[in-house]
This record gives C-alpha cells, structure tokens and sequence, in this order.
C-alpha cells in the first residue's frame, strides 16, 4: 500500500443537489478502508435510515465488505461523533450525522471534515424528503479526492460453466439496475403484480411483505452464506444450508413480482452441487450484491409516508386503551 492513511481522502458527492464533503480514513479498520479505497470511484442510490435515526447509508459495490472482521469496533455508534464514515457488513458506506437511536456496534474507517458538516446536514435533509415524501431518486458518488468520478460493478469469476453463466447474468442485472432502479421493483411499487398478489387487489400488503423478505434475504442469508464460506464451514454443510434458507423467500418473492430473482436461484440450486468453494463464494457473493440493490431500491421506493398521521407516543402523554 503506498497511500498513507493520512494522505487518503474521500470525496462523498450528491450531484444533484451540488454537494460534495470530504472525509479522510484515519487508520481504524485498515482492510475495510483498503477495501473502500480499492473500489472507488463509484456511484450508488443513496439511503437515509428509517428507524435508526440521522444516519445516512448506501449499498457500496464492494464483495468483501460482506466477510472482512473489523480491527477496531465502537461499542455502540451512537456514542461515535458526527460525522463518523462507517463500512458494514451489510455491504454499506454509512455516515452518522447526527442522533442516532438504535445501539448497535460499528466499524469505523473515517471522519468527514468539521468544515463540511453543514454541508453534510443539508444533503441529508434532502435524502430523508427524497426516501420518506418525494421518491425522486439522489444518487451518491464517492471517489478519491480530487480524482474524476465514475462507476463500476464487480464481476466475480468461477471455473464451472453453469456457475459461470449465472454470475455473467446476475453482474448484468446488477449493473442494469443499479443507478435506474429494478423494472419488475418498479412496476411492483406501481400495483402491477402479473401474479394477483395481495388479496382483495391490495398493493400495501404486498410492498410490506416483499420488503420483509428482501432485506433479511440479503442481509443475512446470503451475507451469512459468504461469511460462513470465507471462514471455513465445510463445503457440504454450505450446500445443505443454501438449500435450507435461499429457496423459499426467493419463490415468494417471485410470486410476488421478482421473477429474475426467482430465476437465479433455481439456476444457482440447480449448480450448486457442481461447485467447489471458490466457485460457491464467487456465486453467493454476485447474488448477495444484487439482492442488496434489490434492498436498497425497495426501501427508496416504499411508500413511507402512507404511514404520516402515525407518531410515537412521548412519555408524557396519555396511552388510550378501548
């Protein structure tokens, strides 16, 4: 590594709204920040959390984000300061801009400069309009400081031919889809369902349950399948486990309008004895990145604000029971 972490700085960019704040990766977590750097430039939908509090995330196209085991961890990010940059093995860039309610450990890397936290405060209030009210999508861009922008997808390879197939096609979805948002996602969040999924013609339901499989599916099954891959489970318990968890969140998924979705993993099944660990990790790990775009773009396009007349109850007021 010739970089010194003192010498690295990240440029995070909302071009739409002209905005850009820099922050630098001081040492903590040298192989996720490695990693990080390694990938740049890249472009992804940005994403404001939506019951964590001021925390602004997106899905970073990083493979490796998903199995690399943090050196340094805070204990719980919301004693971490304004402006912490964190990478998380949900394969996410995260920033905390400000109160933050859910306790949970996280893995720094960097700390966006006092001087652009102003900046920083004004992209998130319009990232949280954008994925609460508005739906109009802004996209993130983060590059090395001062270098040109851009965006790339990683493909991963695999000796077997079936394994092989399957990645050239999940890699092109991936990049299809990325910064446009999935067609059969889109049509879904619109009421078009080919299936008729949602009784009595209800889309809400639906939305709610596609959402609730998604993310986990994700998140912690193909996540835990890489992790468990990277770390040694034996071959044939990650072939029983696949069989186990992938196969019926992604046939309802299907029925419920992700029929690419559902495609891929019968075809990911159908190898999947075929396959030796590299080529497992490489196909799980293709498959984690587009189920992950599939996440990120489904919390953007949920209707958050069906939900407006709902607020909590602060201690002081009366709990009304029938």
């Amino acid at each position: 590594m010739t970089d010194t972490f003192s010498g690295r700085h990240v440029e995070i960019a909302w071009p739409d709204l002209g905005i850009t704040v820099t922050a630098e990766l001081d040492g903590r977590n040298s192989e996720l920040a490695d990693a990080l750097w390694e990938s740049l430039p890249y472009q992804s939908l940005q994403g404001h959390a939506l019951v964590a509090g001021e925390h602004l995330y997106h899905a970073a196209p990083i493979p490796s984000l998903l199995h690399l085991t943090p050196e340094t961890r805070i204990p719980d990010r919301r004693d971490a300061p304004n402006g912490t940059v964190f990478c998380s093995g949900l394969q996410h860039l995260g920033i905390k801009y400000g109160t933050l309610t859910e306790p949970m450990p996280a893995a720094p890397v960097g700390r966006i400069r006092q001087e652009d936290m102003p900046a920083l405060l004004e992209a998130a209030q319009a990232v949280w309009d954008s994925v609460y009210a508005t739906k109009k999508p802004i996209l993130v861009e983060v590059r090395k400081a001062g270098s040109e922008g851009g965006h790339r997808i990683p493909k991963l390879t695999a000796a077997n031919a079936d394994a092989s197939s399957l990645i050239h096609d999940v890699y092109t979805a991936t990049e299809r889809d990325w910064l446009a948002g999935p067609k059969e996602l889109v049509e879904l969040h619109e009421g078009v369902i080919p299936s008729g999924a949602g009784s009595f013609e209800t889309v809400l339901p639906t939305l709610l349950f596609v959402n609730g499989e998604t993310r986990p599916l994700g998140y912690a099954t193909y996540g835990g399948l890489v992790r468990a891959s990277v770390q040694g489970m034996p071959l044939e318990s990650l072939r029983h486990m696949t069989r186990l968890l992938v196969g019926v969140p992604a046939e309802f998924l299907g029925y419920c309008g992700l029929e690419e979705l559902w495609s891929f993993t019968q075809r990911f099944l159908a190898c999947l004895d075929e396959l030796d660990r590299d080529d497992f990790l490489s196909v799980v790990s293709q498959l984690a990145l587009y189920i992950n775009l599939l996440g990120g773009w489904n919390l953007h396009l949920y209707p958050w604000d069906s939900g407006d007349h709902l607020r909590q109850l602060t201690t002081a007021e009366p709990v009304h029971q029938s």
